[in-house]
């Protein structure tokens, strides 16, 4: 007798339908008609007919060539993340050292993930209130604890200097988000296989070895998906710089997201320009990941995959020849 099977497939689609159909209406659809706002003349509170410009890429022109503020904004976005980014990733590897080495065996690990996690997931508001306290002025903790130190004579105002205020609001974005991609990091090491560790300690490797030779290379596609995330994150930062500082001093700390929402719902209203701003922060965000991902593809196993097309061409020329 033939026995009845039951594809199981269609209830996968039925779980997964309603994602699907959120994904479209609130994402995949305002992607689109922001791309498509990016090539019009809308802009105002009050409707008004919409028109494709005879120039379809003049907004794009504008912003790129004369709007100051958008290339400010540019690179303030890319120098907030480069110094929150650095310390971040090294110190997220270093705790990850720490906590995987077998030999050093750390006591009270959950207690110590806990509570170095725990700063992502305080809400940006409470953080942007709390820094704003801490670096006060006159009067503020920061400002007292230098002067009790030594390092001050009279009372610094932290958040009216733009280097200051871009250090304030790196370090923030860093303690904020060194906790997530620690815990990342944590998962993909206990995803190697203990054998590779096991072999190394058996041929003598230290522990800067087993790190360098073995953790970090295993580690690769975990470490470009922290790249990655990280990378798109840094560039639409808006909370921390919006709610902290709302882009000041003097535009020290304007970054692009904060930008495109200034002109889209500070007064301006140019809606077409904001558009046209996050179509460029996408295209740069998807240009510098792919670079990303050829930065750190696994160089043998493309090699070994040019070999066999290389070998299977030259079958199929004999083949032909035959």
């Amino acid at each position: 007798m033939r026995r009845k099977t039951v594809n199981y497939s269609k209830y996968g689609y039925i779980f997964s339908l309603p994602f699907i159909l959120a994904f479209l209406i609130f994402s995949l659809y305002p992607i689109l008609y922001t791309a498509v706002i990016g090539f019009t003349d809308m802009k105002g509170i009050i409707p008004k007919p919409v028109h494709i410009l005879d120039n379809p890429f003049e907004n794009f022109r504008e912003l790129i060539v004369n709007n100051v503020s958008f290339r400010q904004s540019l690179s303030n976005t890319f120098l907030i993340w480069i110094l929150n980014f650095i310390p971040q990733i090294a110190l997220a590897l270093l705790l990850t050292a720490w906590f995987t080495n077998q030999r050093l065996k750390v006591r009270g690990q959950g207690a110590f993930k806990v509570l170095l996690y725990m700063p992502n997931i305080i809400t940006a508001s409470t953080i942007a209130v709390l820094f704003n306290a801490l670096f006060s002025y006159p009067v503020g903790p920061m400002n007292s604890i230098l002067h009790e130190l030594g390092f001050i004579d009279n009372p610094v105002n932290f958040l009216q200097d733009k280097t200051t205020a871009r250090g304030i609001v790196a370090f923030i974005q860093f303690w904020m988000w060194y906790g997530n991609t620690m815990i990342v990091l944590i998962a993909g090491v206990l995803g190697i296989n203990p054998a590779l560790f096991e072999a190394a300690s058996i041929d003598g490797a230290n522990g800067y070895q087993t790190f360098f030779r073995i953790t970090l290379p295993s580690l690769r596609p975990i470490l470009l998906f922290s790249l990655t995330t990280s990378l798109i994150g840094g560039l639409q930062m808006f909370d921390i710089p919006q709610l902290f500082l709302g882009g000041g001093p003097d535009n020290g700390t304007l970054t692009t997201s904060v930008f495109i929402y200034g002109q889209a719902f500070k007064g301006s209203y140019l809606y077409n320009r904001a558009a046209a701003a996050s179509m460029i922060l996408f295209v740069i965000a998807a240009v510098l990941s792919a670079v990303l991902f050829y930065i750190m593809r696994d160089r043998d196993a493309a090699k070994l995959k040019k070999e066999e097309k290389r070998i299977k061409k030259a079958a199929k020329l004999a083949s032909k020849g035959a």
